[in-house]
């Protein structure tokens, strides 16, 4: 009796298929020929009519964020990771060592399965898709639903500076047909290597579906202030972050921790930059329509704050022109509190503590609850400060004063890669903790030569323990 094809299924294969017919192809080429590629898939999607089209369609579809900010999201993160790929070598030998007798050779990973949000349905895509065909592989995009019309005409624009440069179209494809979990689940098994950006429990599929993934961890950024900030400044780049594409993104701000003494001065910062700070009566009312039955409503998830005020009957603020960001003071952490967790939208809380460690304290009570491994920002001007940040909080990165969304995933005025997708280390449930760059996209082989013997002697490793312990 013959096995019954499940047409869904066999569709995708059929695309794996055809991607790796292509990067059969693109597994020759020369490094020339792979930046010319490169090239063309970035100019898709940079050029500006193109760029504001992607922008326009992305909110159109998925109701989050907005048009200017996606533009210039589209644009500074395609442009960024252009600079950070250029002149990279990427192709045959790309290190060597002689004093260790090494030489390293790039080599493609084969076929990547991209699982990406509708929060960033352009902008993710698109820095995947360079990074992937930079190390020479082809590249299968899983869009979120909501994203997938967004995906779907990037892909158009990339096979059109395909067809100039005489690159094969199937380098480059999306899941066939309508998004569905089985038809990810699918393409994740039949690829070479998955890279999964959004929901944890995409992650955790990606992590489960029996091959090598890249994830990411939750978001839920916190901010330090402390006592010796410049409160106009740090209000400046909170604002600034927290704002950006109403909030959709894991880097921006979800709660800031005040040290006492900047208390009154960075609150006055931030309501005349647009930020009100509700009451406990406003408080309680916007907790009830944002979590309507304890998850985070989809009607608040990346709407601007005269949109969240007017759902949740704030018609004053509504109505404020300046109004930029609803704000909350909170004292503690946790599924009861649910201020204290990721809310993809321009709602801040507000946490006061007494000195620096206290803050500290608070930063590592709420990343216990959510957020740990991502980042955390510090405005201050003790250098000091930020090592111990690093040292004792679970982070991969803190953000020292900049505008932490903008910042965190690589800018033009910091050293951190350009990219979309944030590890998290062991402490976010990853296995990398850098910025996703090309590097997570290829293999690397090794040659060994023999070098001079170097046989060190045991006294100069165990000398200091031999003294100290005895033999």
């Amino acid at each position: 009796m013959s096995e019954t094809v499940n047409p869904a299924v066999e569709a995708v294969r059929q695309v794996v298929q055809r991607a790796r017919a292509a990067q059969a192809i693109a597994d020759g080429w020369s490094q020339a020929r792979v930046d010319d590629v490169v090239a063309a898939a970035a100019w898709a999607i940079l050029e500006p009519g193109r760029n504001r089209a992607l922008a326009e369609q992305a909110v159109a579809d998925t109701g989050v964020g907005n048009v200017g900010d996606k533009i210039r999201k589209n644009h500074r993160k395609t442009l960024g990771l252009l600079r950070d790929l250029h002149g990279m070598r990427t192709v045959d030998v790309v290190a060597e060592y002689p004093e260790r007798g090494l030489v390293e050779i790039a080599r493609p990973v084969g076929v990547v399965a991209a699982i990406t949000p509708s929060t960033n349905p352009a902008a993710t895509p698109a820095n995947k898709i360079l990074n992937a065909l930079k190390a020479r592989n082809a590249i299968v995009v899983a869009p979120s639903p909501k994203g997938r019309g967004t995906c779907a005409k990037l892909l158009e624009f990339i096979h059109a500076q395909f067809d100039r440069v005489d690159a094969p179209r199937d380098l480059v494809q999306m899941l066939p047909g309508t998004i569905t979990r089985e038809a990810t689940a699918v393409l994740m098994r039949e690829a070479d290597l998955v890279v999964a950006t959004g929901s944890q429990s995409n992650v955790r599929a990606a992590y489960t579906c029996g091959t090598p993934a890249f994830g990411v961890g939750a978001g839920n950024v916190a901010g330090i202030v402390d006592e010796t900030a410049d409160c106009e400044a740090a209000a400046g780049r909170i604002v600034r972050s927290k704002t950006f594409d109403n909030a959709t993104s894991c880097s921006s701000e979800n709660s800031v921790v005040v040290v006492r003494a900047a208390h009154e001065r960075l609150v006055a910062a931030l309501e005349a930059r647009g930020v009100a700070l509700l009451d406990d009566t406003r408080k309680a009312a916007l907790q009830r329509v944002m979590w309507p039955g304890g998850k985070l409503s989809g009607d608040v998830i990346g709407k601007s704050a005269r949109e969240i005020a007017a759902v949740a009957g704030f018609h004053d603020l509504a109505q404020r022109a300046d109004l930029r960001v609803l704000m909350v003071t909170e004292s503690d952490y946790g599924a009861a509190h649910p201020f204290s967790g990721e809310k993809l939208s321009p709602v801040l809380a507000l946490y006061v503590a007494q000195d620096f460690d206290d803050a500290r304290r608070i930063v590592q009570g709420i990343y216990n609850y959510m957020g740990a491994g991502h980042s955390v920002g510090l405005h201050s001007t003790i250098a000091t400060r930020a090592l111990e940040l690093g040292l004792r909080l679970p982070v991969a990165r803190v953000i020292v004063n900049q505008a932490h969304c903008i910042a965190t995933g690589g800018s033009f005025d910091n050293g951190l890669p350009f990219s979309l997708s944030m590890g998290c280390g062991t402490w976010g449930g990853n296995n990398f903790s850098d910025n996703m760059n090309v590097r997570h996209y290829m293999n690397l082989t090794r040659i060994s030569r023999p070098i001079a013997e170097r046989i060190p002697a045991l006294e100069d490793l165990l000398g200091p323990f031999f003294e100290k312990h005895g033999r």
